[in-house]
């Protein structure tokens, strides 16, 4: 069984619609995939119209925002309650505060490079969350920069001169507010030390007391080391251990079903979630 628990749609940074993502799983030969946008459930009912037509099981989840020693985070929610107070509240809060920061960004770069907020709408249509991705992609299509990857390493780096903090829970009340809702909590990528910083060990036993459930240990972004190093420590505090693709579309270059994730471990995912997952 091929597996991949982590997807994004134009509901947040991906370039393809929900139904789009599920249909490209089944083409990609995924028997099951997870839609986690960025922060939002908005994609969840047609990509679950869509993975009943293509007869693939669909994990609903959410990548949600947090902070944590200071450092940015995501933690991806699985199967949880979307209308439940305790995570539907974070969610609109980081959402508000990620667009807010959105605009004082493109307000900064105005001043240097030509970009407007209605290059940025422009840029991300459907999107219920708006955000640095699609900041980049105006900046491709003004030809500032030739690609997402090109904007991100300069004008859009966390320590570069147009960075913009924005609101994101502590890791760990966003971990309680996870379980507050039924759902089930997985550290994403947290040891991509090429994006930036990443946490030391001592934030995954705070995690992990307050009620984390898995890392997300296979995703390209982790070298062999940390992959060794994050397994050893999923071992010691009993958490799950995921691989998935951090699917974008053509925003990045991470293709479907690269990393996969094991069935017994989505059994102890389904196990543990309020809602179940969708099966053809």
């Amino acid at each position: 069984m091929r597996i991949d628990l982590h997807t994004h749609s134009t509901a947040s940074d991906g370039t393809e619609a929900p139904a789009q993502v599920v249909a490209a799983a089944a083409a990609a030969g995924l028997d099951v995939v997870a839609l986690t946008d960025h922060d939002t459930t908005a994609g969840w009912a047609d990509a679950e119209d869509a993975a009943r037509h293509h007869g693939i099981a669909l994990v609903r989840g959410t990548e949600v925002s947090a902070r944590a020693a200071g450092i940015s985070i995501h933690l991806l929610s699985y199967l949880q309650d979307p209308a439940h107070p305790a995570l539907a509240v974070e969610l609109d809060r980081t959402r508000d505060a990620r667009l807010n920061r959105a605009r004082q960004i493109v307000e900064l770069l105005a001043a240097d490079v030509p970009i407007t907020w209605d290059d940025v709408l422009a840029q991300s249509r459907d999107a219920v969350v708006v955000g640095r991705p699609h900041i980049a992609d105006a900046l491709v299509a003004r030809g500032v920069v030739p690609d997402r990857d090109a904007a991100f390493a300069h004008l859009l780096a966390s320590s570069g001169p147009y960075h913009v903090p924005h609101y994101a829970p502590d890791g760990t009340d966003a971990v309680r507010a996870i379980r507050a809702a039924g759902g089930v909590p997985v550290f994403a990528h947290p040891g991509a030390d090429a994006r930036g910083h990443i946490v030391p060990d001592r934030v995954f036993d705070r995690l992990a007391a307050a009620g984390l459930a898995g890392l997300e240990v296979h995703h390209r972004d982790h070298s062999p080391a940390q992959r060794a190093r994050l397994t050893a420590i999923a071992d010691r505090l009993g958490l799950l251990v995921t691989g998935s693709s951090d699917y974008h579309g053509d925003g990045k270059a991470n293709r479907l079903g690269e990393n996969l994730t094991a069935p017994e471990v989505l059994a102890a995912i389904e196990e543990q979630g309020t809602t179940k997952v969708v099966r053809p």
